[in-house]
């Protein structure tokens, strides 16, 4: 990496790089700058805009969208707003496993679709096709975002990551040292001679921007506090996974700057994030279209707890309508004081499969556990939940000062109180939460 003035690579090779490339990925960005600040009429006239045009291009091109617009009657000229949308069956992981072919647009050949691969973390991973114009506006989505935290292009970033990407073509390398100035610390081996090459790293190149996964920044702010190092970047992005409101009081200790919390998904990219209020996620509603749900499939009302289904009106290679992530949410109806016309999203309360289920069959969200008994006793640095069996929890638990009989006593017991008095549960100590393939972590598994 060329350590080279980011106002330079802000103003003169990032233009240049995407010029030659022909990517709209700036051109996106700084359009969403703009449109940030629209009122809400403005904005849902562009969204309108853009989910005509998605219909129109998947009914006739996407042999799948063509089949279910019509089973369902719904004509894409006809739609009149958002609400006619649910006219559509909800689109389901299972589904597009089944019909992915079928879900690809005609009108792009396969080697203009950009592929992507989902951890799956629940079972079984997932493949996405994206078109590639619809690639560099995600990447301009996300641009505007870190911004939010404090971070300017053009400065360097630090990422905290599972199996990052390596350069290995001179050209690769070269894009590398010039335009994306990212180094890494590997979350699949953070050790001490890890750290020692970060901090390197990081002195070399001060970065602007520290990102990564929530609880892996959490883990190497303890390092660091443990060293009595001071790292101070403009600002951090946590994402990935959930955002622990006790990790996120450590990290903002450690480095001395608020953390942006950002929620997203590899099949559509940015959903919604932080900004520098911290009073909920501001929905990429340029980008995206978000629907809350309860379970037998009505809206959700403002501040209740339901089904996140996402529409993303960028991508026309493999158009996703109401595509179910699996994650449930709560959706807001205040305003943003920032002043922004981006809908707020309350809170991301867990994925599906992270909901534990009590004796008496009532679902309990495993995260919303975890938080309450981390604040509650002392003596748990970290705490994973898994149910392999309806009446059997496992409890792995990473002590800290203070851990003893009492505390084991006081958390079986809060388990207990949550799940059913006739659930078994086991405390097994153990001196880290284990990573999942893709370098994150869960806190709550269910396996029932």
């Amino acid at each position: 990496m060329l350590r080279l003035p980011s106002f330079l690579v802000a103003a003169l090779i990032e233009p240049a790089w995407d010029l030659k490339e022909g990517s709209v990925r700036l051109l996106t960005y700084r359009r969403l700058q703009r449109s940030q600040w629209w009122d809400r009429e403005r904005l849902e006239a562009l969204r309108l805009r853009r989910l005509r045009q998605l219909l129109a291009a998947a009914a006739a091109a996407v042999p799948f969208w063509a089949r279910r617009f019509a089973a369902a009657g719904l004509d894409p000229a006809a739609v009149r707003s958002f609400a006619d949308l649910a006219a559509l069956p909800v689109l389901s992981k299972a589904e597009i496993r089944r019909h992915g072919e079928e879900l690809l647009s005609r009108r792009h050949p396969r080697s203009a679709l950009v592929p992507a691969k989902t951890g799956g973390s629940t079972g079984e991973a997932l493949r996405i096709w994206c078109d590639r114009r619809g690639v560099q506006r995600r990447a301009g989505a996300a641009m505007r975002a870190d911004t939010w935290s404090g971070w300017r292009p053009g400065e360097p970033v630090a990422s905290v990551w599972g199996n990052p990407p390596r350069p290995l073509t001179w050209r690769s390398r070269l894009r590398h040292a010039l335009k994306d100035r990212v180094f890494y610390l590997d979350t699949m081996r953070i050790d001490d001679a890890a750290i020692d090459r970060f901090l390197a790293d990081w002195r070399r190149w001060r970065p602007g921007l520290l990102y990564g996964h929530a609880h892996s920044l959490f883990i190497l702010a303890e390092a660091l506090a443990s060293r009595g190092e001071v790292l101070r970047p403009s600002g951090i992005v946590a994402t990935s996974m959930m955002l622990l409101q006790s990790e996120r009081v450590v990290i903002e200790r450690v480095f001395g700057v608020p953390v942006t919390d950002r929620y997203g998904c590899e099949e559509v990219s940015l959903i919604a994030c932080e900004c520098g209020v911290h009073r909920g996620l501001h929905v990429n509603a340029e980008h995206v279209h978000v629907e809350f749900l309860r379970d037998d499939g009505t809206p959700c009302a403002p501040g209740e707890d339901g089904r996140i289904v996402v529409t993303e009106l960028i991508n026309t290679g493999m158009p996703l309508l109401r595509y179910e992530v699996g994650d449930r949410g709560v959706p807001a109806d205040r305003v943003c004081p920032c002043g922004r016309g981006l809908p707020l999203l309350e809170r991301v309360t867990g994925r599906v499969a992270d909901f534990l289920l009590a004796t008496d069959g009532a679902r309990v969200a495993g995260i919303s556990l975890i938080e309450q008994t981390l604040t509650r006793f002392a003596g748990i640095t970290q705490l994973q939940l898994v149910q392999e069996e309806r009446r059997r929890l496992l409890a792995n638990v990473v002590p800290g000062p203070g851990y003893g009989e009492d505390t084991a006593a006081s958390l079986a017991g809060a388990l207990r109180a949550a799940l059913g008095a006739d659930m078994q549960v086991e405390l097994r100590l153990v001196e880290r939460i284990p990573q999942e393939p893709s370098g994150k972590y869960r806190f709550s598994i269910c396996k029932v």
